[in-house]
């Protein structure tokens, strides 16, 4: 939905002729402006399913984590980021969600404080479920597709973050430059929302607790191993 609306949006911007809407000085349109325009209901349908669909991704996929259809947490700090990741969402999704209702045109101010509110959620939540991947990765070290599906989180979101802080440099310094980076940004979140489809794939035909129970108790013997070694 998230990139079925951007391109949309972008569609109308350029066969509209490139028009400069009443919230924009520059030359390249940002997505705010576009919409704050006719297609604000757009924006606001398709800010409001990516936040809220976001935030529920990383709630199903604690939920399937626990009951061990997909690889479970062994420790608690894995289990406390993956909560912080969620209220990252959460937040991120809220500021989505909001700066597209207070829209740029009637409430630049609010809108650019929900803009941040997003950008910093998101940030955040990506980086607590990057640390909690990481772990988990650890742990399971030949489960080749946990592994692939944490580089993946890892390289996208250090490119969007890095992007973003670009992103903020040129919203003042060089405003047309921001335009493209907000709209590359923009679509690049994309991406990062397929690794968590990604992820939920994984749990395609796991009986419950069926991770859990095979790869548990593996862990389980594996680290008593490592103890006895340790002690003797």
């Amino acid at each position: 939905m998230w990139f079925c609306t951007l391109l949309a949006m972008l569609i109308v911007w350029l066969a509209s002729g490139r028009p400069r809407y009443p919230s924009q000085d520059q030359r390249i349109a940002y997505i705010s402006d576009v919409g704050a325009s006719n297609l604000k209901p757009l924006f606001v349908t398709g800010c409001a399913i990516t936040g809220v669909g976001f935030t529920l991704t990383l709630i199903v996929e604690r939920i399937l984590r626990h009951h061990g259809r997909l690889m479970p947490n062994m420790r608690r700090r894995e289990r406390v980021f993956s909560i912080l990741a969620i209220l990252g969402a959460l937040i991120g999704g809220a500021g989505l969600i909001l700066l597209s209702v207070f829209d740029t045109k009637r409430f630049p101010s609010v809108h650019r404080i929900f803009l941040l509110v997003f950008i910093v959620g998101v940030a955040l939540s990506a980086i607590f479920s990057i640390v909690e991947y990481r772990w988990i990765s650890k742990d399971f070290s030949n489960f080749q597709r946990l592994k692939i599906a944490y580089i993946a989180k890892g390289i996208i979101a250090s490119i969007l973050i890095a992007l973003a802080i670009v992103f903020a440099v040129t919203l003042f310094q060089a405003p047309n430059v921001g335009g493209i980076f907000e709209w590359i940004i923009a679509f690049g979140f994309t991406f990062y929302l397929l690794t968590f489809w990604y992820d939920l794939r994984m749990s395609k035909n796991v009986e419950k607790g069926e991770l859990k129970q095979l790869y548990g108790h593996h862990h389980h013997h594996r680290q008593q191993h490592s103890q006895m070694r340790e002690i003797a």
